[in-house]
């Protein structure tokens, strides 16, 4: 019996990074919606994180009332860099998910093992020995990666189900499908690398500060100052700031409730249990979740090639393990 209670525990790091990923495609899917709908994206940024302080702020007073860890400048000027890194990926997200897709943004999600890998070489949380056959699968895993990554960018291939969509924003129809594609990836790959700084950082962060909870707090706190500077300088009708009861009220909550709160919440601990490594490898899995809500759903056309970006994150896994 012990056994098996180990064997859950040992498994319940993988369960959870699944959750993560649900909650993350199906975030993108709603923010889609609202987006489509004029919904402004910045001011779903500011709102859902706002939010989700408040909420580890609760959260935090109740779980760390009697014992707090020593906050320090460094810790909170790391915290605050934390921010900049979440903060940039959810913008750079939105922007790469409004010229392309969100099935794209979960392909370029191949991405994060890649540049995880290297920033944890750089920053000794992982060692490379070529002589080592799990050292040279990560690297091979990287390159099969970064590939992935041009090709679902570079190449879209013929729709194999569905009819090709090209309704968007005003924005993406001033330009033309594949360059628009194209300049979606870009924006998806620089949100894949501050994720991959993210978790670096993130794990940094954790061998000296260990409460989880104030971690989220602070994240979430600097972000919603952040984000909303952003957005005053680049949101230029008060109109958009207002919600109604509709998709981008739904939007909002949902995006502060389980698309940035519990997900983020929850792969924090996951990386507390496991490293950066181990929760980057999880994101390729995304795409299989992104493909089957956006052709079931939401009716998008299941193209050539998301399927061999698909099959380069099944290479990847298969190496890694």
């Amino acid at each position: 019996m012990g056994v098996d209670m180990g064997s859950m525990r040992a498994a319940l790091p993988s369960v959870g990074m699944v959750i993560v990923l649900l909650a993350q495609v199906s975030n993108m899917e709603v923010i889609k919606a609202a987006m489509s709908k004029g919904i402004n994206k910045y001011v779903i940024i500011v709102y859902s994180d706002a939010l989700s302080s408040l909420f580890f702020l609760f959260c935090s007073f109740l779980f760390h009332r009697s014992e707090r860890p020593q906050l320090t400048f460094s810790i909170l000027c790391s915290f605050f860099l934390l921010s900049v890194f979440g903060c940039s990926s959810q913008i750079f997200s939105f922007v790469g998910i409004q010229y392309s897709s969100p099935t794209l943004s979960t392909a370029m999600l191949n991405l994060i093992p890649a540049f995880t890998f290297v920033l944890a070489i750089i920053f000794r949380l992982e060692k490379l020995n070529w002589e080592n056959k799990s050292s040279q699968a990560k690297s091979l895993g990287t390159f099969a990666s970064i590939g992935g990554a041009f090709v679902v960018t570079f190449y879209k291939g013929p729709p194999l189900i569905g009819e090709l969509s090209h309704s968007g924003s005003p924005r993406r129809l001033l330009l033309s499908p594949q360059l628009s594609w194209i300049l979606g990836g870009f924006f998806l790959a620089a949100e894949a690398f501050m994720n991959s700084a993210w978790f670096i950082l993130q794990a940094l962060i954790l061998r000296k500060f260990a409460a989880v909870l104030i971690i989220m707090f602070y994240l979430f706190f600097f972000n919603t100052i952040l984000s909303t500077a952003f957005a005053l300088i680049v949101v230029s009708e008060p109109s958009d700031w207002k919600l109604g009861l509709d998709i981008g009220l739904v939007a909002v909550l949902y995006s502060a409730v389980i698309g940035t709160g519990f997900r983020v919440g929850l792969c924090t601990w996951c990386l507390s249990r496991t490293g950066p490594l181990y929760v980057s490898m999880f994101k390729p899995l995304a795409i299989v979740f992104s493909i089957v809500m956006d052709v079931v759903i939401v009716g998008d056309a299941f193209c050539l090639g998301r399927i061999l970006c698909s099959d380069v994150g099944k290479v990847q896994r298969r190496k890694d393990h």
